[in-house]
C-alpha cells in the first residue's frame, strides 16, 4: 500500500536529490548570494539558506516515505544501479527499505530544526558560511550512509561526516574544543582504518562489494574465519561510532565542548550511522562471525548500560560539580548499549528493538541537547550545582514551559511507558531472553537482568537532575547569591512577617521557550508521544525487513 502512488523513476529521482541536494547546497553557501537575496546582511542570507535547502531535503524526504510501498517494506525500493568503477566493481546502488527509511526522516527532520534554530541562534565562531556548508556535508554524508547499498560507498559516506563534525567542535564549540575535536578524529580515524580493511576483505572473498547480493548470500560464500576476522574488524570501526564500552571515551568530551546543533546531530543521528552498520553488513553478510561475537558484544552492551548510568549518577549527585551536557552524552553510552543488546541477541524482536530505541534516542537525546543548551545561554553555564542551587525555584520558578518540557524529555529519556522511550529497551530485554538459536541463553538472561537493572539506574539518575534542576534544592542561606536574596535596606534591620520569618527570596525570571524555540522542539516532543503511543507505525516497517535479513534475503 503507498499513500501517494509515485512512479519508480520519481521515486529513484527523490533519493538521488536527498543525497546530493546537501553537497550542491553546502557548495552554493560557499558562494556570494545573489543581490535580491541578501536579506538584511550576508550572514542572514546564508543562514536562510540553510533553512531552505534543508527544508527541501525533509520535503523530499517525506514525499519519499509517502510514495513508499508499505505492504512491501523488506523490498529495496526507489533504487539507483549504475556502475562507477569497474575494475573494482564498485556500483553507485541505492535504495531504501523499511529499516533504512526512519533512519532518513530522522536525519532530514533533525538537520532542519538545527538549521532552523541556527537561523536565529548561531552558535558563537568564525564564518556562518562555513558552518551552513559543514553542516549540509554533514547532512548528505548522514543520508548517504544509510542510503548506500554498495561496502565501498557506505565506507565513504561512513568517513564523509568526519570533517564536518571535527570542525563543527573545534572552531564553534565551548571550552576545551580542541582536544575533544582531536580525540573525536583519532577514536573514529583509527577505528574506519580497521573497518576498511574488514570490508575490503568480505569484498575480495566474496568476488562483490554489492550488499544485497552479499545479504542474499547470507555468507555462504564466505568461510567462517574470513567471517569471525571481518566481524571483528568491521566491529570495531562500527562500536567506535556507536559508540560501545570501552571505545567510548571521546564521546563526552566531544558533546561538552561542541555547540547545541553540533550535540544534537552527533547524537541524534550520527551515533546511529554505528549500529546500522551492525544491522545492514555484519548481521546478514557474516552470520556465523556474528554468532560467535555476539556473546562478547552482548557483555560490553550491558557493561556500558550500567557504566554509562553509573557515571550519570556520579555527575548528578550534590557537590559534584557535574556538566549537564556531559551527564547526557554518558546517557547516550548506556542507552546505544540497549541497541547493541538487541542486535547481539540476533533475534526479530531484538532487532526491531534496536532499531526501534535508535530512533526513540534520536528524537529525545536530541531533543534533550536542544533544551541543555538552552539553559546553558540562560544561566551561562551547565553546571548542575549551579543549577539546582541558583533558586529554590530553579526551573519550575524561573521558566515554567521550558521546566516541564526538560521533565518531559527526562522521563521519556528513562523509559516511561506511552513514549518512545520504552518500546525499545523492552524489546531489547525480551530478545536477550530468547535469543537465537546457538547462543547460550542463562547468558543472556542474565545480561538481560543487568540491562533490566540498568534502567533502575537510568530513572535514578533522571530524577535526581528534573528534582535539582526544575525544583531546584533548599540550600542554606549563605549559599544563595546576592542577586536571588530578597532585597532589604543596606542598614536596616531584617525585614519579617507577621509571625517574624523572613519573606521568600526573590525569583529573578529567565526567558522562557522562545517562538523559534517551540518551532525546533515541537515535532521532537511530538513525534516522542506518538512513538510511544503507536509504536506500530515503525515496527510495521521494520519487521518484515528485518525478518528477511536474518532470513538470508528470503521473505
Amino acid at each position: 500500500m503507498t499513500v501517494i502512488d509515485i512512479s519508480a523513476s520519481v521515486m529513484q529521482f527523490l533519493l538521488a536529490f536527498v543525497v546530493v541536494a546537501p553537497l550542491l547546497g553546502a557548495v552554493a553557501a560557499l558562494l556570494p548570494a545573489p543581490p535580491g537575496l541578501k536579506g538584511k546582511n550576508p550572514d542572514q542570507a546564508v543562514l536562510r539558506h540553510g533553512v531552505t535547502v534543508t527544508g527541501a531535503v525533509l520535503i523530499a524526504t517525506i514525499v519519499l516515505a509517502v510514495g513508499f510501498d508499505h505492504d512491501h517494506p523488506a523490498t529495496m525500493q526507489a533504487t539507483t544501479d549504475i556502475s562507477w568503477i569497474p575494475a573494482l566493481d564498485v556500483r553507485i546502488h541505492l535504495g531504501i527499505d523499511g529499516i533504512s527509511l526512519p533512519l532518513l526522516l530522522l536525519t532530514a527532520l533533525l538537520t532542519f530544526l538545527c538549521a532552523l534554530y541556527s537561523y536565529f541562534k548561531l552558535p558563537a565562531g568564525p564564518s556562518p558560511k562555513a558552518f551552513v556548508a559543514l553542516v549540509l556535508v554533514l547532512e548528505s554524508g548522514t543520508l548517504a550512509t544509510f542510503a548506500v547499498l554498495d561496502l565501498l560507498l557506505f565506507f565513504l559516506a561512513f568517513e564523509m561526516v568526519l570533517i564536518p563534525m571535527y570542525f563543527l567542535i573545534a572552531r564553534w564549540g565551548g571550552g576545551q574544543r580542541q582536544a575533544a575535536a582531536w580525540k573525536f578524529i583519532l577514536y573514529t580515524l583509527l577505528g574506519s582504518v580497521v573497518m576498511l580493511l574488514g570490508i575490503l576483505l568480505i569484498g575480495l572473498k566474496s568476488g562483490t562489494f554489492d550488499m544485497v547480493a552479499l545479504a542474499t548470500d547470507n555468507g555462504r560464500g564466505l568461510t567462517t574465519s574470513v567471517q569471525v576476522i571481518a566481524v571483528l574488524a568491521i566491529g570495531i570501526g562500527l562500536a567506535v561510532k556507536t559508540p560501545m564500552w570501552p571505545l567510548h571515551s571521546w564521546l563526552p568530551d566531544a558533546h561538552t565542548a561542541a555547540p547545541t546543533v553540533g550535540s544534537v546531530l552527533l547524537a541524534g543521528v550520527l551515533l546511529k550511522m554505528g549500529t546500522y552498520g551492525f544491522v545492514r553488513i555484519l548481521l546478514p553478510v557474516a552470520p556465523d562471525g556474528m554468532r560467535t561475537f555476539a556473546p562478547y558484544l552482548a557483555a560490553f552492551a550491558v557493561v556500558g548500560i550500567v557504566y554509562g548510568s553509573l557515571a550519570c549518577l556520579a555527575l548528578a549527585r550534590t557537590g559534584a560539580k557535574g556538566d549537564l551536557k556531559r551527564l547526557i552524552a554518558y546517557s547516550s553510552v548506556g542507552h546505544m548499549g540497549f541497541v547493541l543488546l538487541g542486535i547481539a541477541t540476533m533475534t526479530p524482536t531484538g532487532v526491531n528493538g534496536a532499531l526501534f530505541a535508535n530512533i526513540a534516542h534520536g528524537l529525545i537525546t536530541g531533543l534533550l541537547f536542544f533544551l541543555v543548551g538552552a539553559i546553558k545561554d540562560r544561566y551561562g553555564t551547565a553546571d548542575l550545582d549551579t543549577l539546582a542551587g541558583a533558586t529554590g525555584a530553579a526551573l519550575y520558578g524561573r521558566a515554567p514551559r521550558l521546566g516541564a518540557l526538560l521533565a518531559f524529555a527526562a522521563i521519556a529519556s528513562l523509559g516511561l511507558p506511552g513514549l518512545a522511550g520504552f518500546w525499545g529497551e523492552m524489546l531489547t530485554l525480551f530478545g536477550a531472553y530468547s535469543p537465537a538459536e546457538g547462543l547460550s541463553r542463562p547468558a543472556f538472561r542474565t545480561f538481560m537482568a543487568i540491562g533490566a537493572f540498568g534502567t533502575l539506574l537510568t530513572a535514578a539518575y533522571m530524577l535526581i537532575v528534573v528534582r535539582r534542576v526544575c525544583m531546584g534544592e533548599h540550600t542554606p542561606h549563605s549559599r544563595l547569591s546576592p542577586d536571588d536574596r530578597a532585597p532589604r535596606a543596606a542598614d536596616g534591620p531584617e525585614p519579617s512577617g507577621a509571625a517574624g520569618v523572613r519573606p521568600a527570596a526573590t525569583t529573578p525570571q529567565l526567558a522562557d521557550i522562545q517562538t523559534y524555540e517551540a518551532a525546533a522542539w515541537t515535532p521532537l516532543a511530538a513525534l516522542t508521544v506518538l512513538a510511544g503511543l503507536w509504536p506500530a507505525v515503525l515496527l510495521g516497517l521494520t519487521d518484515p525487513a528485518v525478518q528477511k535479513l536474518l532470513a538470508g534475503g528470503k521473505s
